[in-house]
Order: C-alpha cells, then sequence, then structure tokens
C-alpha cells in the first residue's frame, strides 16, 4: 500500500539532515528520461532533452525530494541538456535556483578522479547534489564506499542515493545512508 511505504520512506528524512561539522553529505541523482539520440533535430548527445514523461516523473521526483527537508549549499550539474533540467527542476521545487552550478566534470564523458577533484572546492558545502549521467555517478559512489575497490550499483534515471564522507578527498570509506528509486522518490510527494 502506497500510504504504508510513504510512512516508511518518512523516516529517510530525519537521517538525511544529521550531519558533524567534518562530514559532508552528498546526494548523487541521475538526469530523467530523455529523448533517444536518434531524434530528429537533435545533432549531439549533450542536446538530448527531458521527454513529457520525464518532465512530469522528475516535477513529481523533486517534490518527493522537496518532502526530505534537505538544504543543499550547492546544486551541481552536468552541462548536458538532459541534465541541466533536471536541476533545474529540483532546484526551481527547492526555491534553490540561487545554488545552481553546472560543472564539467559530471559531464558524461567524466572521470571519478576528476569529479572528485573538482569537488574539492565545494568543501566548505555541508550538503551537496550533483545531477548527472551514469556510469559517473555509480563509479564515483562506488569508489568513495569502497576506497576504490569497485561496488555494482546502478541509479536509475530520476533515482537518489546519499552519501556521506569525511572529507574530499575522503580518509576513509563513505557512508552509505540510503539509495532511493525514482518510483520511490515521487511517492515521497505525496501527489
Amino acid at each position: 500500500d502506497s500510504g504504508g511505504e510513504r510512512r516508511k520512506l518518512s523516516i529517510l528524512s530525519t537521517s538525511a539532515v544529521v550531519s558533524s561539522d567534518k562530514l559532508m553529505d552528498l546526494y548523487f541523482m541521475r538526469h530523467g528520461i530523455a529523448s533517444p539520440q536518434d531524434t530528429p533535430g537533435i545533432k549531439s548527445d549533450r542536446e538530448r532533452p527531458l521527454t513529457q514523461k520525464g518532465l512530469k516523473r522528475m516535477r513529481k521526483a523533486a517534490k518527493g525530494l522537496s518532502s526530505l527537508g534537505i538544504r543543499f549549499g550547492r546544486i551541481l550539474t552536468s552541462p548536458s541538456l538532459r541534465a541541466r533540467q533536471t536541476a533545474q527542476l529540483v532546484a526551481k521545487e527547492l526555491n534553490m535556483e540561487e545554488q545552481l552550478e553546472e560543472v564539467k566534470e559530471l559531464s558524461p564523458e567524466g572521470s571519478v578522479q576528476g569529479l572528485l577533484s573538482s569537488l574539492t572546492s565545494y568543501r566548505a558545502q555541508k550538503q551537496i547534489l550533483l545531477v548527472g549521467h551514469e556510469p559517473l555517478l555509480s563509479e564515483t559512489v562506488s569508489f568513495l564506499l569502497s576506497e576504490g575497490n569497485n561496488i555494482r550499483i546502478g541509479l536509475k534515471k530520476g533515482g537518489l542515493c546519499y552519501v556521506e564522507v569525511d572529507d574530499l578527498p575522503p580518509q576513509k570509506g563513505a557512508l552509505l545512508h540510503w539509495m532511493l528509486t525514482p518510483k520511490q522518490l515521487r511517492l515521497l510527494s505525496g501527489s
């Protein structure tokens, strides 16, 4: 029953905001459903927009994320259109458009080391949302959790993962607090 599932998921909001002075909370969100590459008029992968279904689902997912009460110091996004649209929907729902920033290291061709290196300039931020692509997001989470060993993790389109790190670069393995599927995020929206 979706009401019971919503009650269970509401517990997540309390753990999402607990952090010590030294820790940093990283939230990894994959972009929503995008148009196929062979869609007429789309010249490159970077130009692929969210589909109507993708926009609708991401609006609900953004409402679900809003229900968790997380205040991001920054919302970082890939320059690709589908990721920017996803980040813009979230930023608008959270009334955090001022915190939105493009980071080229979140591009589909980005690397884990490049992304982590770029994040060191955001050390002062306690909570950061990163909006990007697979496999970069799951590879980054895997690296953080396993201190460089490979753990298989997959983020569905519109999914969200919350990881706590002690520093950037991390001094020890990160802590995985939770992962939400897109459906779970949409259920949190209450609509």
